[in-house]
């Protein structure tokens, strides 16, 4: 199958919309917002992000709502009750929020489930009419769909929007309880020009878009594409995501139909960082199982990206861990993992394209049996990867020159630049399999 396409899309996929039963707590009924559950326990609600700690500690910090007043610090475990939390004013005042338990997001108000019948109900759109009138034989392959179909496949999209994303304003910390597997299952967490924003010890699970919109100029045979990542970041800075977790899980994507030839894709990505963000640190999250991983850098063109990642796990993962553009990225501590997993089957594991500047310092591949250390790395010929104690199953690997010798657009191994925000970086790569099992995801926070 030809390898998708690295272009950001604003389009939609389609999602056969499975409930997965999160249920909200009981007792809360329709309070507007429920008094803070956590109350005996360690708060780490008003915890910041500690100096040094990755780019996101660069000038003001990134302390959240750390100064939240009681009034904007309230404990939530229903669609509705989130979104008044988020939006609760005045804009931008702190505002800790405290997830207790699963949220699903693809609820009414009263929370019921809805399915994606239920977002097309009323528009006109049906996947056979959208299949009948978009087919490459019938409508060719030189433009994207227009007309009944599409506007109708559109309104659809925008009535799930509505549901599933929910906006994250300034100064804002979002934290699940410990101790109450705390998540949000089927949305998507928009980060938008805001600044200040912790996300921490939350189970983000398969946010999937109902209506995935077919583009036949993507690539070289076509390609659907989805809408919603589970934490999008555009224009945002000063963002701490830590010990979160991210995968398709219930609905992976093995179960995806076939239509025209491609992949009926219905997830786009886990946490991508685009459109000028900046100051971002991802620290101890587990991403698993997912395709389209984490995008740093929407197009060739985009600007600032100054991202660090470190002590995370990528297991099962396809591609993009991540994919980066025109910025300055620190990877340090991370472990991927190569080996398949429910149908997941290792692509590369990091791309370096439109000049980005990586620096990479004493990561850990497990490498399957199926692949190469030369299939690690990807690039366009543009972007450089800088890399020291790098270790590819215990041994220190040069990933670059692994890379080159067998590929023709070669990675430059010269940043041009030295990280000085590092805090906690372990002198050696080694124990991280086994460390990073135990350290690394949401549930971990006590």
């Amino acid at each position: 199958m030809p390898p998708s396409s690295h272009r950001r899309f604003p389009a939609r996929r389609r999602l056969a919309l499975v409930t997965t039963g999160f249920a909200a707590a009981a007792g809360l009924g329709l309070l507007p917002f429920a008094p803070r559950a956590d109350a005996g326990a360690v708060d780490l609600a008003h915890a910041t992000l500690p100096a040094q700690d990755g780019w996101a500690s660069s000038g003001s910090g990134t302390t959240g709502g750390r100064a939240a007043g009681a009034r904007h610090d309230v404990t939530v475990s229903t669609r509705a009750e989130l979104v008044r939390a988020l939006r609760a004013g005045p804009s931008g005042a702190p505002r800790i929020i405290r997830v207790k338990g699963r949220i699903d997001a693809n609820t009414d108000d009263q929370g019921r489930p809805l399915t994606c019948a239920d977002y097309a109900r009323g528009t006109g759109y049906t996947l056979a009419a959208y299949l009948k009138a978009y087919d490459p034989a019938v409508w060719g392959r030189s433009k994207l769909p227009s007309g009944a179909q599409e506007s109708a496949r559109a309104a659809a999209q925008a009535r799930q929007a509505e549901r599933v994303r929910l906006a994250v304003p300034s100064n804002t910390t979002l934290i699940g309880v410990p101790g109450t597997g705390a998540g949000i299952s089927g949305g998507s967490l928009l980060v938008q020009k805001a600044d200040n924003v912790i996300i921490r010890n939350l189970a983000f699970a398969d946010t999937r878009d109902c209506f995935p919109q077919w583009d036949p100029t993507d690539g070289s045979e076509g390609n659907w594409n989805s809408a919603y990542d589970a934490v999008t970041l555009r224009g945002a800075t000063h963002v701490w995501a830590d010990h979160n977790s991210f995968t398709d899980s219930p609905h992976f994507d093995a179960a995806n139909p076939r239509h025209f030839g491609r992949e009926y894709q219905v997830h786009d990505g886990a946490l991508d960082i685009t459109n000028a963000s900046d100051l971002v640190t991802v620290s101890y999250n587990r991403f698993a199982d997912h395709d389209k991983t984490m995008l740093i850098g929407s197009s060739d063109q985009d600007s600032k990206l100054r991202v660090t990642l470190h002590h995370n796990v990528f297991q099962g993962i396809v591609q993009r861990a991540p994919l980066a553009r025109v910025g300055q990225v620190h990877l340090y501590n991370n472990h991927f993992d190569t080996t398949p997993r429910n149908g997941y089957t290792h692509g590369y594991s990091v791309s370096a394209r439109a000049g980005v500047r990586i620096v990479a310092q004493n990561n850990h591949w497990t490498l399957s049996r199926d692949r190469k250390t030369s299939q690690l790395l990807s690039g366009d010929g543009t972007g450089a990867f800088a890399g020291t104690g790098n270790m590819v199953n215990g041994a220190v690997t040069d990933l670059v020159a692994a890379h080159n010798a067998a590929n023709k657009k070669k990675i430059k191994p010269e940043a041009a630049w030295q990280p000085a925000l590092a805090r906690g970086l372990e002198a050696s790569a080694a124990d991280l399999p086994a460390s990073l099992a135990r350290r690394a995801g949401a549930g971990v926070l006590k």
